[in-house]
C-alpha cells in the first residue's frame, strides 16, 4: 500500500503525535513493505506556526528508517498577524472568530494541498486537529476521490482549539476517523460522526528500550543522588501543569525535604514562565529542580528510568502516550481526572488521578506514593503489564492500517 501521511511535526520534531506518526509509518515499512511517505513542516513543535524567530529544520526531501520525509516551509508571519485580533473575536464571541483562531493557530503552508493532489497515494491520512493541515489533507484527497484518514487527537476541554464547527464537519466528511480512547469515540459521534466509521485505537510504545539501564545508574548519568526523583517529561506548554506540579512539590518538601524534581521537554516559551517560578524560591529549593530542555528520543528511557514517581497533571489529553513510557520504566503515574486520561489509567490499579490544577491533590498523591514505597512499585508493575498485554507499537501498527485497508474498501 502507498501511503501518505500529513502531520505537523516530524522526528527531531518533539510530541506525541510526532511519535506516533514515525512510529506507525517505520511499523508499516517494517512489517508490510508498504510505501510511506510523510508531509510536515520544518518546525520543531507549534510554536513555529505563528513566531518566525523559532529555530527551524532544513525543507526538502530525506528520509529516515525507510520513510520518506517531505518538509514544506511554513508561512508563521501571517499567524503571528492574526493572534492578537482572534483573541479579542474569541474573547467577544463574534461571528466567525473559529476561522481567526484557525490562521492564528496555522500551520500556513502554501503549495500543501496541491502537493496532495499530485503525490501517487493509496490513501491520504492526517494528524492532528485543529491545525490547517488537515484540512488540506481533506481536500486533497477529495478532489483525487481517494480516502481520507483522520488520527484527531481530540482535547475537548481546550475550547479555544476544539470547539469549532468546522472540525466536526470535516470529520463527517472523511472516510474513518480513529479514536485513541472510547471516550474520544463517543465524543465525535455525538457530533455527527458515523459509528461505523469511528475507530478506536490505542497507542504504543516500545517497552524493550526502557530496560537497558537501572534506576540508580539513570540518576548517577543525569546528575542526581540517591534521593527520590519525581519528574515531568514532556511538552513544555501552558496546559500540561508543570506549574501546578512545581507548587505541588513546595508542599512535598515540608515534609520530604530531600525529594529532588526533574522536569524534561523542548524548551518553549512556556519554560519562560518555570523558570521565573523557580527563581522566586529560596535557594534550596531551586537547587532541588533540573530543567532538561531539547532532549532527544533516544534520551526517553535514560530520562523516565530515573524517576521514582512521573507526574503528568496534564488537562488536555487525547490519550498520553507519556504513561505508557513511564509504565514502560516500571513507574507509577499520576494523571489528571479529565477528559481521556481516565480511559487509559486506572486510579489505584496502575496511577493515581487528581484533579486538574490541584496542587494540594497533586502533592497529596505524591505523598502517599513515597510513604508507601512497595504501593508505589506495585502501581508500576501493573502499568508494565498493561504495556506488555496492549500497548506496544506492533500491534498498534496492525490496528492502524486494519482502519486504513476498511477505508480503501468503503470507497471503492
Amino acid at each position: 500500500m502507498k501511503i501518505l501521511h500529513v502531520t505537523q511535526g516530524y522526528s527531531p520534531g518533539i510530541g506525541g503525535t510526532e511519535w506516533l506518526i514515525q512510529r506507525v509509518s517505520e511499523e508499516l515499512v517494517r512489517q508490510f513493505g508498504d510505501e510511506v511517505t510523510v508531509f510536515t513542516t520544518n518546525c520543531f513543535n507549534g510554536e513555529g506556526f505563528f513566531k518566525p524567530e523559532a529555530p527551524r529544520m532544513p525543507t526538502g526531501w530525506e528520509e529516515l528508517n525507510g520513510v520518506k520525509i517531505r518538509r514544506f516551509p511554513v508561512y508563521s508571519r501571517i499567524s503571528q498577524i492574526f493572534r492578537k485580533p482572534q483573541a479579542l473575536a474569541y474573547r467577544l464571541n463574534l461571528p466567525y472568530n473559529e476561522y481567526l483562531r484557525a490562521i492564528a493557530g496555522g500551520p500556513i503552508i502554501p503549495g500543501l494541498e496541491k502537493a496532495i493532489r499530485e503525490f501517487p497515494a493509496d490513501i491520504i491520512v492526517a494528524s492532528s486537529f485543529p491545525l490547517l493541515h488537515m484540512f488540506a489533507a481533506l481536500n486533497g484527497a477529495k478532489k483525487t476521490k481517494r480516502p481520507c484518514v483522520f488520527y484527531g487527537g481530540l482535547h475537548p476541554e481546550d475550547n479555544w482549539g476544539f470547539q469549532r464547527h468546522t472540525i466536526y464537519r470535516a470529520i463527517q466528511e472523511a472516510n474513518s476517523y480513529v479514536a485513541y480512547t472510547k471516550f474520544e469515540a463517543d465524543y465525535v459521534i455525538e457530533r455527527g460522526a458515523s459509528p461505523d466509521r469511528v475507530f478506536v485505537v490505542g497507542l504504543g510504545v516500545d517497552p524493550e528500550q526502557f530496560n537497558l539501564i537501572s534506576s540508580n545508574e539513570a540518576k548517577s548519568s543525569l546528575g542526581f543522588g540517591d534521593n527520590p526523583l519525581v519528574g515531568f517529561i514532556g511538552q513544555l506548554g501552558g496546559h500540561k501543569g508543570v506549574d501546578t506540579l512545581l507548587r505541588a512539590m513546595s508542599i512535598v518538601w515540608q515534609i520530604y525535604p530531600d525529594v529532588d524534581v526533574l522536569i524534561a521537554g523542548a524548551r518553549a516559551m512556556f519554560a519562560d514562565y518555570l523558570e521565573e517560578m523557580i527563581r522566586q524560591w529560596p535557594q534550596e529549593y531551586q537547587n532541588k529542580v533540573k530543567l532538561y530542555y531539547n532532549f532527544s528520543n533516544e534520551e526517553k528511557p535514560l530520562l523516565f528510568s530515573a524517576l521514582d514517581i512521573f507526574a503528568y497533571p496534564s488537562g488536555f489529553e487525547s490519550f498520553g502516550i507519556a504513561f505508557l513510557e513511564g509504565w514502560a520504566a516500571s513507574k507509577p503515574v499520576i494523571g489528571c481526572r479529565r477528559g481521556a486520561v481516565p480511559c487509559v489509567v486506572e486510579s489505584g490499579r496502575d496511577g493515581l488521578l487528581v484533579d486538574y490544577q490541584s496542587e494540594q491533590m497533586l502533592a497529596e498523591a505524591i505523598l502517599m506514593l513515597l510513604q508507601n514505597p512497595k504501593w508505589a512499585k506495585s502501581l508500576g508493575s501493573s502499568g508494565y503489564q498493561k504495556v506488555l498485554s496492549t500497548y506496544n507499537w506492533s500491534r498498534s501498527a496492525q490496528l492502524f492500517r486494519e482502519v486504513y485497508v476498511k477505508a480503501n474498501k468503503l470507497d471503492n
